[in-house]
């Protein structure tokens, strides 16, 4: 039989008990040892964690079935036991007087929903899991990464096919369609969009990434590629930067293919974007890892040296849409420090991605990772860019000093900030709502720079039926 220890109760002067019988509570003096538990959260937030611990247990217990110590799925790896007695008291006071009350969250801890909690503690378990202390990944472990196939059918208004550029090297990307496409001779902007993942995960299969690629098609009206691209450690810099070129390349191609295949294949879907797509117009983009993977494939793209590209033929880059970039630098700023406790960033991670991604040897003064070296030599058809920053985001002091060292070297940079925004705040579940500016804040964007006399129409006709409707 398995003995658990038993439940500690919160240390409680009899001054806070009276205080509490009164219907005030005490503000407790936050702590390293549980900065998260100065929330009172309702029941269902405890046994959410309780939950996410017990995934945890036994995840480490199949990596590792000897050693493991069999209860540490208590205290592992966010120590819940202790919150017990609190959060069950808090929780039936708060529902006696008919609602759920909050204690303010330290300065490091954004207000979140707690499905997004749940959701982001997964996540970050699973990102530790799979890494390994020597620098390299279990990918064996890649199946817990949930992905969905493509669908030439209409799902949410869009449609989808994947498109191989060179199968030798796993290089692909998915197509992502509106419905409203064919018959009216109208061309659209492209986006070609590369995912997150600190250059060692997921892909554009990844269930949150097609959903947001999705998202982007339909409420922007551009068509997306969405780059599946190599991965580090096993691929190192500048191998994403590569094949984000390379993928340029295959649209720019004078012989590029009518059909790549049958219906099942996305051939169908695959000339309907040829017939729809307007490549003079094309925008990259990207969040995160991807983001800076988009900095880099437009900055290689518009490069003045033609010994790196030959002359451009259909692809004209109209602008760069980089989403909380990851950029990084030797020391640390202030925002690591102050964000230490932020959700999935934190500086152990950053580390342990950055030794993995850069070239053997390098430091993070390496054009890669620096935000201020990787705009030293930009070519004068180096677009506009748009760059998104959260305010509970660890990394948002690099994300600024991109932004600025773009606008020392004349070109234009337009800062969007989100102050109470975590990492990857606009793809996480509970907070749809709060992506909802950002759309419109990248559609005004690819408005302001595109050509294309279909995007301006679409969004003539949605303003005018706009201020139809608020007559």
């Amino acid at each position: 039989m398995l003995l658990l220890p038993p439940l500690a109760a919160p240390s409680i002067t009899e001054e806070t008990k009276k205080l509490r019988l009164l219907g005030v509570e005490m503000a407790a003096e936050p702590s390293s040892e549980s900065v998260s538990a100065n929330t009172t959260f309702p029941l269902q937030w405890w046994i959410s964690r309780r939950l996410v611990s017990l995934i945890s247990f036994a995840v480490y217990f199949l990596k590792s079935p000897i050693s493991m110590h069999l209860c540490s799925f208590l205290t592992c790896p966010w120590k819940t036991t202790k919150l017990f007695p609190s959060a069950v008291f808090s929780f039936l006071r708060d529902a006696g007087k008919g609602s759920l009350r909050e204690v303010p969250l330290p300065a490091s801890r954004p207000p979140l929903p707690w499905t997004t909690r749940l959701f982001v503690s997964l996540v970050a378990l699973l990102t530790d899991v799979v890494r390994r202390p020597d620098g390299t990944v279990r990918r064996s472990l890649s199946r817990l990464d949930v992905m969905v196939g493509p669908d030439a059918n209409s799902t949410r208004g869009v449609r989808t096919a994947d498109i191989a550029v060179d199968p030798s090297r796993n290089l692909w990307f998915r197509l992502f369609l509106p419905d409203l496409l064919g018959g009216s001779g109208k061309k659209l902007p492209v986006i070609v969009f590369f995912h997150g993942g600190g250059f060692a995960f997921l892909s554009p299969a990844t269930m949150a990434y097609d959903a947001v690629c999705r998202r982007i098609c339909r409420e922007i009206g551009a068509l997306v590629v969405s780059v599946n691209y190599r991965l580090s450690p096993e691929h190192r810099c500048p191998a994403p930067y590569d094949d984000g070129v390379d993928v340029l390349r295959f649209f720019d191609s004078s012989n590029l293919p009518a059909s790549t295949g049958d219906v099942d294949s996305g051939g169908n879907l695959f000339d309907l974007f040829l017939e729809n797509a307007d490549l003079s117009n094309c925008f990259v983009a990207g969040d995160s890892a991807g983001a800076n993977i988009a900095h880099h494939v437009t900055r290689l793209w518009t490069a003045e040296d033609q010994k790196l590209l030959p002359l451009h033929g259909r692809v004209r880059l109209a602008g760069v849409i980089v989403i909380q970039p990851f950029f990084g630098g030797n020391g640390r700023v202030e925002s690591e420090v102050r964000l230490a406790g932020a959700p999935l960033v934190n500086t152990e991670r950053t580390d342990w991605l950055w030794r993995a991604f850069l070239p053997d040897g390098a430091s993070r003064d390496h054009e890669a990772a620096s935000p201020v070296a990787s705009v030293v030599e930009l070519g004068k058809g180096f677009p506009p860019a748009m760059v998104v920053v959260g305010g509970f985001d660890p990394l948002q002091d690099w994300q600024r000093r991109y932004a600025e060292s773009l606008k020392q070297r004349g070109k234009d940079a337009r800062l969007v900030e989100y102050p109470t925004a975590i990492h990857g705040f606009y793809m996480l579940p509970g907070l749809a709502a709060s992506a909802t500016p950002l759309m419109e804040e990248i559609r005004s964007f690819v408005l302001k720079h595109s050509d294309s006399a279909a995007v301006k129409e679409d969004v003539g006709a949605e303003k005018r039926l706009h201020c139809k409707d608020q007559r």
